[in-house]
């Protein structure tokens, strides 16, 4: 993956953002998600992102599941909770989400063709047929991207052979017809006016696979400030992660890089739900010194306790729980593809993914300088605080609005 950004993509870049003029902004948004309001993941980006328009009065409707928040007025909610697809959650997660963003892409659509919106926000895998709607009536159109390009920062051809095979008369059951389809992300790339990126990473997956840079705009992520507080150091040298227990997340490599350290007065704990996949590697590398805490909805506590968080992911957005680690005043270790929250020898490490031997060696390193450790843990609250939080990621959302708009006009 050659391609990279302009400088400027960067969170501190927000110091140079101001709240465009009300002119500037739509004045009937269309904000559409297959995810819930307010929770957890991408449940929250969506709540604050919907905030951005609430607050600054061009918010007309906002389309969503479940809704676990009181700070969205209830006349600008549109809750498809009670949707026909519910009648197919017995079947696999990944086919029940597809379903899901099938129907809000089919509601947004109808939505945007009665009329009276002038200007649409969706969230990749969730929009097709609404922008092509959006297309159709020359709404502004924006889509939110959650990770990468989806050719991952590949190579690809137009059309795989698998996906010509499919078009020229391969069957495939109902099911299979469920899941969205590559040529279905690309369209909708091609479709949406404007692309909210939220890491570097992320962008630079879409400058491999061709995309005009003056299509992305970078958005980032956020945390809340006041939840997520610095703790009091411990003792042992405790070691945390938070997030699903996958290998994609790197969990273990983790497990491995521990198992091999053997550090004393050390612990590993490990937040998050368990999934099939990792119970081997936990069999394989778990010790006493490994703690599986499991889900827990005091993830800020569990942080508060600890002395360094490690998220050594493939692939990531933004990754949440790097943010809200760094709020607490933890120092991280990281690879760039878990986002934008760590500054290497500044307010962590940065760490190569799928590299077991450099994972160890930085986590040797942190156990043998707890005092450094400890301020660059300073220097990454310090840093959330200046650009990192829900309030910069709105002011970089709002940007984003009036680019799209004066695009099209």
């Amino acid at each position: 993956m050659s391609a990279s950004v302009a400088n400027d993509w960067k969170p501190e870049a927000v110091a140079g953002l101001t709240v465009p003029e009300a002119g500037a902004l739509p004045k009937s948004l269309l904000y559409a998600t297959s995810s819930g309001l307010g929770g957890t993941g991408l449940n929250t980006t969506s709540l604050e992102g919907v905030m951005a328009s609430v607050e600054n009065g061009f918010l007309k409707r906002v389309m969503h599941f479940e809704n676990d928040q009181k700070r969205v007025p209830a006349k600008y909610l549109k809750s498809l909770n009670w949707h026909p697809v519910r009648a197919l959650s017995y079947l696999e997660s990944q086919r029940y989400y597809a379903a899901k963003k099938r129907y809000v892409s089919w509601k947004a659509g109808q939505e945007l063709e009665r009329g009276g919106y002038d200007c649409f926000h969706g969230w990749s895998g969730d929009c097709f047929r609404a922008l092509i709607e959006a297309r159709k009536r020359d709404v502004p159109s924006l889509m939110d991207i959650p990770t990468w390009h989806r050719n991952k920062g590949k190579t690809k051809s137009g059309e795989t052979r698998s996906e010509r095979e499919m078009r020229l008369g391969k069957k495939r059951s109902w099911l299979e017809r469920l899941e969205i389809s590559r040529l279905e992300m690309l369209a909708e790339y091609d479709l949406a006016d404007l692309i909210l990126v939220p890491s570097r990473k992320s962008a630079e997956t879409f400058l491999a696979a061709g995309v005009s840079e003056q299509k992305l705009h970078y958005v980032a992520r956020g945390v809340d400030v006041e939840r997520y507080r610095p703790g009091v150091a411990p003792e042992v040298f405790r070691v945390c992660f938070v997030g699903a227990l996958i290998e994609r997340k790197g969990v273990h490599l983790l497990l491995e890089a521990w198992h091999k350290l053997g550090l004393k007065d050390a612990e590993l704990v490990l937040v998050g739900t368990v999934h099939g996949e990792m119970k081997k590697h936990l069999e394989s590398w778990g010790t006493e010194t490994v703690k599986v805490v499991g889900f827990t909805p005091n993830v800020q506590e569990e942080l508060r306790r600890s002395a360094v968080f490690v998220f050594p992911s493939e692939c990531e957005g933004f990754a949440k729980s790097t943010l809200e680690a760094a709020a607490c005043g933890l120092p991280l270790i990281a690879t760039e593809e878990s986002g934008d929250a760590v500054v290497d020898g500044e307010t962590g490490r940065v760490i190569p993914a799928n590299d077991v031997e450099a994972l160890a060696a930085a986590l040797e390193w942190a156990a043998g300088n707890r005092d450094a450790l400890a301020e660059m843990g300073r220097r990454g609250r310090e840093r959330v605080e200046r650009c990192l939080t829900w309030d910069h990621y709105r002011l970089r959302l709002l940007n984003g609005y009036a680019k799209v708009m004066g695009g099209r006009s």
